[in-house]
């Protein structure tokens, strides 16, 4: 059996990176736009291809972390597709079920870099039609599936149903556009998934309140999940609660901010490797003590920190010998106080 199965997008990812001038824009949350003078040609400094997608970017920290792991996602028949495939198996990821679509080419990214911040144009493309008929639950039974679904919600209820019927826990990292659509449908499936992990303005779009109000919000989500639920809050840092405790923490210092790609990924991911290394599974994990909480959230920031200091969502991405031998991982301030 399997330690640890993904599920959801794979993407190729292309990065420019360049001098690219700001304007202001109000519309958009920082206030600020790139300005590309229509029908002209921009150079840029550097270009440099990886892959992504929060499947593939989330197997890769497991397969690091030295779990048995498999990625389920589709792509294009094409060679984007390939070198997803061929990334993945060089990164000890099992790929077996992983299917091609032919009518559709491999999801796409290209995200313009500028000083650790980027703007990404996004192409859905083959996995954005991933469906229950693309692969067979039965086959990839798992100690935890980790999901981030792309396109339809309607495979989400029927991943959660089989995975509660068969002991397997479940880690959800839900995206925006399922939260605005289908935030009723997750809050009701809350109480089946054993880790839940979104940013503060996700939480706010799952409850309906204000991130200001951050003790309601936990309170809302407290009171419909049975497992452990985390809110990162980006250079702020992240807190977890489990039921009866809750858990605050920073953020490890960056040497060299290069690129926030992958991040979230890279937390939730890494947070559930710090699980499984504790033996964690849903049989047990509202019993977790705090000690395996404060081991995860050590390592889920750890490995988030790490990612952003190199070019892509999987470069940085910690082994276990990295993050348990270097003295930089092990003096973490966590603050803990009953829920």
């Amino acid at each position: 059996m399997f330690d640890v199965i993904t599920i959801g997008k794979a993407t190729r990812d292309a990065f420019f990176e360049g001098d690219f001038p700001f304007v202001r824009w109000p519309k958009a949350e920082s206030g600020k736009a790139y300005a590309f003078p229509f029908g002209e040609k921009l150079e840029v400094k550097k270009v440099y291809f990886t892959i992504g997608g929060n499947a593939a970017n989330a197997s890769v920290t497991f397969a690091k972390q030295g779990f048995e792991t498999a990625c389920v996602t589709k792509t294009g028949a094409d060679v984007s597709g390939e070198e997803i495939k061929r990334r993945l198996k060089k990164e000890g990821v099992g790929t077996r079920f992983i299917t091609s679509d032919r009518n559709l080419p491999t999801a796409y990214s290209v995200l313009l870099l500028e000083k650790g911040e980027r703007t990404i144009l996004n192409y859905a493309g083959a996995s954005g039609s991933l469906s229950a008929g693309d692969f067979d639950m039965k086959k990839i039974k798992a100690k935890w599936w980790y999901v981030s679904l792309p396109g339809d919600f309607g495979l989400f209820p029927r991943i959660v149903n089989f995975a509660s019927k068969n002991g397997i826990a479940l880690a959800f990292n839900p995206s925006g556009h399922h939260l605005k659509q289908r935030k009723n449908e997750i809050l009701s499936l809350l109480d089946k998934l054993s880790f839940v992990v979104m940013n503060e303005e996700e939480a706010s779009l799952l409850t309906g309140v204000s991130f200001r109000k951050k003790n309601a919000v936990f309170e809302k989500l407290s009171r419909r999940a049975s497992g452990i639920v985390a809110i990162t809050d980006g250079k702020k840092g992240a807190t977890v609660s489990c039921g009866n405790f809750v858990y605050k923490a920073g953020v490890f210092k960056e040497k060299n901010l290069i690129d926030r790609t992958g991040a979230g990924d890279a937390f939730g991911s890494g947070f559930v490797s710090g699980l499984l290394s504790r033996g964690i599974t849903a049989k047990n994990v509202a019993s977790a003590k705090p000690f395996d909480i404060e081991y995860a959230l050590r390592l889920a920031t750890a490995n988030a920190t790490s990612v952003v200091e190199k070019i892509g969502a999987t470069e940085g991405i910690l082994k276990r010998s990295e993050f348990e031998r270097n003295k930089r991982w092990r003096n973490f301030k966590i603050a803990i106080h009953k829920a």
